[in-house]
């Protein structure tokens, strides 16, 4: 799955560095994420660190965009020119 950041989301600034794909952009009320770039760091790390670093604990994932782990990693090797 892809990860989503809800509205509980206070515009810290700090999970957008953190994401591998470049992913996480702002929006125009809160961050958000792309569910083509977010593989939730598959091929990057073993935890998603935009979770990690996250205060308000405000990026579950995407119901909307069901993904397995190979899926996951799919999407990694072509973000990353390896397929």
């Amino acid at each position: 799955m892809a990860l989503i950041i809800t509205d509980e989301c206070i515009n810290c600034d700090v999970c957008e560095p953190e994401c591998p794909n470049e992913a996480i952009y702002p929006g125009e009320e809160i961050y958000e994420i792309d569910p083509n770039k977010c593989t939730e760091c598959v091929g990057h790390y073993d935890t998603p660190q935009c979770v990690e670093v996250c205060p308000v604990d405000c990026i579950p994932k995407d119901p909307d965009h069901v993904e397995s782990e190979e899926m996951l990693m799919d999407k990694y090797k072509r973000l990353t020119g390896q397929a």
